[in-house]
């Protein structure tokens, strides 16, 4: 657990010191597209650090997936990164629930700023 709160303090930092920085710019459209990225790699980091299928299905009926649909994906043989894309997994590990762990997002921070 250490290591989540150690990335949710560097994320933060890294967010407000580059949204601070370019402030002043037009940036909502490319901040979007910036979010959209960093949540699937959020997503990744956490999907791997579930390591064994007993954990992946456990964790994604913990979050609400049905039984099949946590089957399919602690059983995948996709990559990390194309599994913590798939609908099933977005839809789990959801953006409210990246907020509501503490994660800092560019947008929602720029609108903080720049308002």
């Amino acid at each position: 657990m250490i290591c989540y709160e150690w990335k949710k303090k560097k994320l933060r930092e890294t967010v407000r010191g580059w949204v601070n920085y370019f402030k002043l710019a037009d940036m909502k459209s490319y901040l979007k597209r910036i979010d959209e990225w960093l949540r699937t790699r959020l997503r990744t980091y956490i999907w791997k650090s579930w390591k064994t299928i007993g954990n992946k299905y456990r964790n994604l009926r913990k979050l609400g997936v049905t039984h099949v649909n946590a089957i399919r994906m602690a059983n995948t043989r996709k990559g990390y990164r194309r599994s913590a894309d798939s609908p099933i997994v977005k839809l789990a590990i959801s953006k409210d629930l990246l907020k509501k762990a503490g994660y800092t997002f560019f947008l929602g921070y720029y609108l903080e700023v720049a308002a």
